[in-house]
């Protein structure tokens, strides 16, 4: 099972292939917005990496970041939680 670590809140074992918006939720009790629900539109659910960030990146969350001119952030809706983050 992946960690998640959130930094100031704690260190998570989440399972594999969930939403990375859905363990900050569920498992950590983060209130991370995400008003769109996971459909990439509005970009409410945006994460920074400190560390662990995945190297994938779906087509759509290229394109609304790209359409929003938002660097250094990604959409926690699309992204699965593969690997330790």
């Amino acid at each position: 099972m992946p960690k998640l670590t959130v930094e100031g809140v704690g260190e998570f074992e989440v399972t594999t292939g969930k939403r990375l918006v859905i363990a900050l939720v569920d498992d950590a009790k983060v209130d991370q917005l995400h008003a769109c629900d996971g459909n990439a539109r509005c970009t409410t659910c945006r994460v920074e990496f400190v560390a662990g960030e995945p190297t994938q990146i779906t087509e759509a969350e290229k394109s609304v970041l790209a359409a929003k001119g938002v660097t250094g952030v990604r959409l926690s809706c699309q992204l699965a939680c593969d690997q330790d983050m």
